[in-house]
């Protein structure tokens, strides 16, 4: 995103609401040597040490695993692009971490056929591939996979790709932690694409034994040229359920362009956000029962966009049963905003980013650390002569402190009333490349 585009937004915004006292601690300061843009959530263990990928950056350039020890030193373990023809793949992003203690997670890109990679890679950064995607004709496996991965209880991996597949636009796929790839569906298997294509995120393992999910694209609306995304329900082997179609309602006031994880909060409910949609097109978080009863619980920017625009990252429900998330941009700063809104919808702006040292444009969600502090990352800012002048990222903790966040109410004035091409510039997009092509 342009830096120029969010410094109008500021611009364009009412006087920005007071901040409830939060301490943000900046931990990591991405140079690109040592990482660049973090776009994913951070994993915690049982020892306290924190893992996460960078999707650029490191010795080659195409991204890192790294490490958070509890005392703040950062370690890249892993430079991505290692091998001849970036075998091992490139462009890094979720992890999990298996039932045996290694991680698992996806490339976006190289592997042997270019079109990104499953793999396992150890605690001190041992790097194992998995599957190279492509490896079937017409990538009849998938293509570029952007998701997290989840291990069910049959100890298989589940995940998407967001293209591949028999009709193009992405798959559901299972593989076993030894590599073995099963194409479990084809998104846009349906008249119009009413079952969804391109899920840009993975699935969500609910408690009632099915998975979750979202596309960004499909779905019965017509008010987006190639359908405004989907909630769906999958039940292996190959059953999908087409469980909400954004933009149902007049004007898309219940969202559009999902991208986000989905929690399975503790009232029973999924809970959600959208890239745009809601009352003025800038996002949504929203509520989803499993069979489908909907309700949007907040629409971004309907006063001074102070809570932000654009949330990217998906939802996390903390130990006091609030849901916490960061928007992408938006804010007092203009740059992106960390926020609580409770299940009733009660909403909080936690801290504005403010493009400096703190860091620019969180796309990732989330997570609450062992010591009951929020951690994550943002995609820019920090060192801004570091991809100048945007910066390459940081890794921060936002610390609660004694104060409780004060609710911030909003009013229907100071509206943004045309900025659809911000919106289309931050949504369903898939990563942009900073550097050369791989071959």
């Amino acid at each position: 995103m342009a830096r120029t585009i969010t410094r109008l937004l500021v611009l364009w915004a009412a006087a920005a609401l007071a901040l409830s006292a939060q301490t943000l601690n900046t931990l990591v300061v991405f140079n690109g040597f040592n990482g660049e843009d973090v776009f994913s959530s951070l994993i915690q263990t049982s020892d306290s040490t924190f893992y996460g990928t960078t999707v650029y950056g490191g010795i080659n350039g195409y991204g890192t695993f790294f490490s958070l020890s509890p005392s703040g030193v950062h370690t890249v373990l892993y430079s991505f692009c290692a091998q001849t023809n970036c075998n091992d793949g490139a462009y890094p992003e979720w992890l999990t971490q298996g039932s045996d203690g290694d991680f698992y997670g996806e490339t976006f890109g190289g592997g042997a056929n270019g079109a990104g990679t499953v793999f396992k890679i150890t605690s001190s950064g041992v790097l194992t591939t998995l599957h190279a995607f492509c490896s079937q004709p017409s990538c009849t496996d998938g293509n570029q996979p952007q998701s997290a991965l989840v291990q069910a209880k049959d100890g298989n991996f589940y995940g998407t790709t967001i293209a591949g597949g028999k009709n193009g636009v992405g798959t559901i796929f299972r593989i076993t932690p030894n590599g073995a790839l099963t194409t479990l569906y084809n998104f846009c298997s349906k008249a119009n694409c009413a079952d969804g294509s391109q899920p840009y995120i993975g699935l969500l393992l609910a408690k009632d034994g099915s998975f979750y999910g979202t596309t960004a694209f499909g779905g019965n609306s017509q008010a987006c040229s190639l359908g405004c995304g989907v909630v769906f329900r999958f039940t292996p082997p190959n059953r999908l359920t087409t469980v909400h179609s954004f933009c149902a309602q007049p004007n898309c006031v219940d969202g559009s362009t999902p991208q986000a994880l989905l929690v399975h909060a503790s009232d029973g409910s999924l809970y959600g956000t959208t890239d745009g949609g809601g009352t003025v097109d800038a996002g949504t978080v929203y509520r989803i029962g499993p069979r489908g009863k909907f309700n949007t619980v907040h629409s971004f920017c309907t006063g001074t966009c102070a809570d932000g625009i654009v949330p990217y990252a998906g939802l996390i429900q903390a130990s006091d049963g609030n849901l916490y998330g960061t928007a992408n941009a938006g804010g007092p700063n203009g740059f992106g905003t960390v926020y609580r809104i409770t299940p009733a919808g009660k909403f909080a702006t936690l801290f504005g980013f403010d493009g400096g040292t703190d860091g620019a444009f969180p796309a990732a969600s989330v997570v609450q650390g062992r010591d009951g502090n929020l951690y994550g990352g943002t995609e820019e800012g920090g060192n801004d002569s570091c991809f100048a002048p945007s910066g390459c990222g940081t890794v921060f903790r936002l610390s609660f402190g004694g104060d409780a966040p004060a609710e911030v109410t909003w009013d229907d004035t100071g509206a943004l009333s045309d900025y659809a091409s911000l919106r289309r510039a931050n949504s369903a997009r898939t990563r942009p490349l900073k550097v050369p092509d791989l071959h």
